[in-house]
């Protein structure tokens, strides 16, 4: 007699389904016998390691026998230099996303509401459910955070807000003014994860201070990864920045050594490595201009973007042309799960990978 190891789990992961990432390159070149594939599916750095991390896992090799730091000093240091905080600020993780669901676990009890956006980053909605708390999704404007609908939604039973700017996978994009005057209503016991995984892709001058905001709004808590820019997927490695206060209490939760030597090295040297992140930078914003010259010349519609990706309307079912792109060696990510099933998220690539799609979208739409 076999158990019902579901009825076993907690209750709020019987509804709960597995994340889809991208799919990889091995898999889809095994399942169709193809070769030389490109995937731009799950917003990494086509870049690859900066020359500086690559130097630092190399230099950390002869110690992988030790467990790692795990206060992660060295690194939360140079974020610390960096972004003009204390390290006692600081919370470092086996990327953001271990990060987003250590808040969770720390400060959402069952039945508390948890608000955020329609269309926005799926894992908010997955940890709302398997921690058994409410989900209140509030619909999206011009596919992005309605926030004067997301201030209006808070009430006495809200613990958390969660926010996504540039936002994953529409990359639309909220003003400092914007944010600032939504920060300005939140109450002070309800927390508010600023989650900027792609803040390095937006242009400085339209960059909003998230890291001088946190004097004044002790609920906020910034998250930020070295997934994208930094070429460090995977190694995951992302970090928090809150309050001290704050900050200690997701320590008493955090697992021991959750993140790895090499990731520790990697990320401490890449955040250093300026030239490179200017490279990654500007290839993102050539290659971006490209893909909305393409749409608008086939009259595409699309979403304006401010992250490494830009998410095609194609205004009908999504999916049979997802499955072209595959047949011709090109994986991009399908949205139907974040509720856009016309719609499609493409990675920015190298300038090859990037006209390869291109090439093979023509191609099918004709």
């Amino acid at each position: 007699m076999s158990l019902d190891y579901l009825a076993l789990a907690n209750a709020g992961v019987e509804k709960l389904h597995p994340y889809q990432p991208g799919k990889p390159v091995a898999e889809l070149e095994r399942e169709l016998g193809i070769s030389n594939s490109v995937k731009l599916a799950s917003n990494e750095n086509p870049l690859g390691l900066s020359p500086k991390a690559r130097a630092a896992i190399e230099r950390s090799l002869p110690e992988l026998a030790r467990y790692p730091d795990a206060n992660g000093f060295a690194l939360k240091s140079a974020l610390a230099g960096k972004l003009g905080v204390n390290t006692d600020q600081l919370v470092l993780g086996n990327g953001s996303n271990e990060l987003i669901d250590l808040v969770f676990h720390t400060f959402v009890a069952a039945q508390q509401q948890v608000v955020f956006s329609q269309y926005t980053f799926i894992v908010y909605a997955m940890a709302t459910q398997a921690h058994g708390a409410q989900a209140v999704e509030i619909p999206a404007k011009d596919f992005g955070h309605d926030l004067d609908a997301m201030a209006a939604a808070i009430t006495d039973q809200t613990k958390l807000v969660c926010i996504t700017n540039p936002n994953n996978p529409t990359g639309t994009f909220l003003t400092k003014a914007e944010l600032a005057a939504f920060l300005a209503k939140v109450p002070r016991q309800v927390l508010v994860i600023l989650d900027e995984a792609y803040t390095e892709y937006v242009a400085e001058d339209e960059r909003h201070p998230s890291i001088d905001w946190l004097a004044q709004y002790p609920n906020l808590i910034v998250s930020r990864t070295f997934s994208k820019a930094y070429g460090l997927a995977g190694l995951r490695v992302g970090y928090m920045v809150a309050h001290p206060e704050l900050i200690s209490v997701l320590n008493r939760v955090r697992e021991p050594f959750n993140c790895n030597s090499l990731g520790l090295a990697a990320a401490e040297a890449a955040l250093n490595d300026e030239a490179y992140l200017s490279e990654v930078v500007e290839l993102n914003r050539r290659e971006m201009a490209r893909y909305e010259t393409f749409f608008e010349q086939l009259g595409l519609r699309y979403v304006t973007s401010r992250g490494n990706f830009i998410t095609l309307d194609l205004q009908r079912n999504a999916a049979p042309v997802y499955e072209a792109l595959l047949r011709e060696g090109v994986i991009v990510r399908p949205i139907a799960g974040y509720g856009l099933p016309t719609c499609l998220r493409i990675s920015i690539g190298l300038e090859h990978e990037n006209q390869r799609c291109m090439d093979a979208l023509a191609k099918i739409l004709a």
